[in-house]
């Protein structure tokens, strides 16, 4: 098992840039692929990145394509999201999320992920 905090958030403008953490406990988890979701108010949660646990494989959504970059640094048990380019339409809460069912692979499919943390809010004020 494996318990994910999410940390970096804040109230930003449009067009900077904002790093988000994802800091997992335990010792497997270089055994799980790792993937970024978001929820804005009165939407449903969707797919943002996804990266294998080795990094090999990474996955993103066209909408933030270009312009987010995940990355991963399983000696510190960190996925990072480094958000550039912010629009007001990225507003919403991230989650970060774990699933070893397809460790090589970076869904994007939220069924996969099997624990997920308690997220942070992202504000891009235009």
């Amino acid at each position: 098992q494996v318990q994910l905090v999410e940390s970096g958030g804040g109230l930003v403008q449009a067009g900077v840039s904002l790093r988000l953490s994802c800091v997992a406990s335990g010792r497997t988890f270089s055994s799980y692929a790792i993937g970024w979701f978001r929820q804005a108010p009165g939407k449903a949660r969707e797919f943002v990145a996804a990266i294998s646990r080795s990094a090999s494989n990474t996955n993103y959504a066209v909408s933030v394509k270009g312009r987010f970059t995940i990355s991963r640094d399983n000696a510190k048990n960190t996925v990072y999201l480094q958000m550039n380019s912010l629009k007001p339409e990225d507003t919403a809460v991230y989650y970060c999320a774990a699933q070893r069912r397809e460790p090589y692979s970076s869904s994007a499919s939220s069924d996969m992920y099997d624990y997920w943390g308690q997220g942070t809010q992202v504000t891009v004020s235009s």
